[in-house]
């Protein structure tokens, strides 16, 4: 198999094979560009794990939370593993942007809910909101902070104080 053939899939579809081993394939309902996104930030952690293990290793584990390759199975999601997988990539596209970059609770519905991310929106903003309480993010609009509970419309997420 040539270095940038992609490892043969199981016949469900959900494992990679690499050298006689299953591994949890990646969601495929994933938007190209933010699982780039997530592939990126997980590249990036797991180079860093050489060097600062300590910080890295959590950085791993969310983005591969994110991509679908831990946790719950993004084939049979529960309730409580969406809002796992939306902690994580929401932290995991924050820390792939630049520090002062934000992002859209709805880039992590996408992430999470595929072509039905719509109706995560809720759970995104729940978790959003939650993230917001811990100082974990700030929640902008018009690029203001703002309280959650109170915007009405659009958000957008920042990096809080308790990053």
């Amino acid at each position: 198999m040539p270095h940038n053939d992609p490892p043969p899939l199981t016949d469900d579809g959900h494992h990679i094979v690499v050298d006689g081993r299953k591994w949890r394939a990646t969601d495929p309902a994933i938007p190209d560009a933010l699982r780039k996104e997530l592939v990126a930030e997980l590249m990036s952690a797991r180079r860093d794990v050489r060097t600062d293990a300590e910080s890295a290793r959590p950085r791993v584990e969310d983005a591969k939370v994110a991509l679908g390759e831990r946790g719950d199975p993004w084939w049979e999601p529960t309730p409580d593993g969406r809002r796992t997988r939306l902690v994580a990539t929401m932290r995991t596209l924050l820390r792939h942007r630049d520090a002062e970059a934000t992002i859209c609770p709805s880039d992590a519905a996408r992430v999470v809910g595929g072509e039905s991310w719509r109706d995560l929106m809720d759970d995104a903003r729940s978790v959003a909101g939650e993230l917001a309480t811990g100082g974990v993010v700030v929640v902008r609009q018009h690029g203001q902070d703002v309280d959650l509970d109170a915007a009405v419309g659009p958000v957008r997420l920042a990096r809080g104080p308790n990053w």
